[in-house]
């Protein structure tokens, strides 16, 4: 872990297990929201568009990180918007707008913990390639 966190490339990596993991639950959200709603107690129309929105964004991801060089604009961005969905997913928590089971409670807060991780890596990163 120690290697991965000193290298030159860990934006790059960052950014890549961001766009996989994203995409992957984004997928996930988007074509079983019929299955995975009642499970999360989370409305089917949330669960879809959250997934599509996850997919878009993963393919932003992954376009960055494939960038010669990556650009520090779209790193920042993705950087913002990363910690911006953590923010979102506790607001929406505590705000009372939905009422998820236990599970879907497990389910968010799990999304916005891989968020801020992944916002962190790319933030060490993109401040190692300054």
């Amino acid at each position: 872990m120690q290697a991965i966190l000193a290298s030159p490339s860990l934006l790059r990596y960052a950014l890549l297990l961001d766009a996989v993991a994203t995409g992957a639950t984004g997928l996930l959200m988007a074509a079983t929201a019929s299955l995975l709603a009642p499970l999360l107690g989370l409305s089917e129309n949330l669960v879809f568009y959250a997934g599509l929105l996850l997919v878009l964004f993963a393919g932003f991801v992954y376009i960055t990180a494939n960038g010669q060089p990556i650009s520090r604009k779209a790193a920042m961005a993705i950087i913002i918007l990363n910690a911006l969905w953590v923010i979102d997913s506790v607001v929406v928590l505590i705000g009372g707008w939905i009422e998820p089971t236990a599970l879907g409670h497990a389910f968010v807060l799990g999304q916005a913990f891989a968020g801020g991780v992944f916002a962190e890596l790319q933030f060490i990163g993109l401040r190692r390639q300054a």
